[in-house]
């Protein structure tokens, strides 16, 4: 089994992370129709590994980065019993990295980093459809919490 490491991202891997980035679009595109023609981007990568707000990581294995994540820290809204929390994004493993363990490496780092900042909600969004995904974040503790609804051009 290949050594799996994280580690922070830097500057020098943007490159790698804009291709993974596209490789996230072009997955979650069959979930979402609303998603504007390419080229798209969903993140500023360059602005989030320089931030002191965000912490983007890179899964390695023999030099070659095979995931990615980030955790950025939000304000929480006003009605909730936390101020702030940590969202997970950027969430990405090389397909033939895949079921190696990986994400759960990824996600760990990054409820560490979470946890140091004092924050004690983490969150993400995920398509309802993306059953893979929605299986591999419950593999590691998150829990089903709310579904985004919406009507579409035709429906109005």
């Amino acid at each position: 089994m290949e050594k799996i490491e994280v580690r922070p991202a830097l500057l020098e891997d943007l490159e790698v992370l804009l291709d993974f980035e596209q490789g996230i679009i072009q997955a979650e595109r069959p979930f979402d129709p609303t998603l504007r023609e390419d080229p798209i981007h969903y993140y500023d990568l360059k602005e989030m590994i320089l931030s002191d707000r965000a912490h983007v990581v890179i899964a390695e294995s023999a030099g070659q980065i095979v995931g990615s994540g980030y955790a950025v820290v939000k304000k929480a809204r006003p009605y909730l019993d936390h101020r702030e929390y940590s969202y997970l994004g950027f969430m990405y493993t090389a397909p033939e990295f895949r079921g190696k363990g990986v994400n759960r490496k990824i996600i760990q780092v990054l409820k560490d980093w979470s946890i140091q900042r004092g924050l004690q909600e983490i969150r993400l969004t995920v398509y309802v459809d993306n059953l893979p995904a929605i299986k591999a974040y419950e593999k590691v503790g998150f829990k089903q919490h709310m579904i985004e609804m919406r009507l579409d051009r035709e429906q109005l």
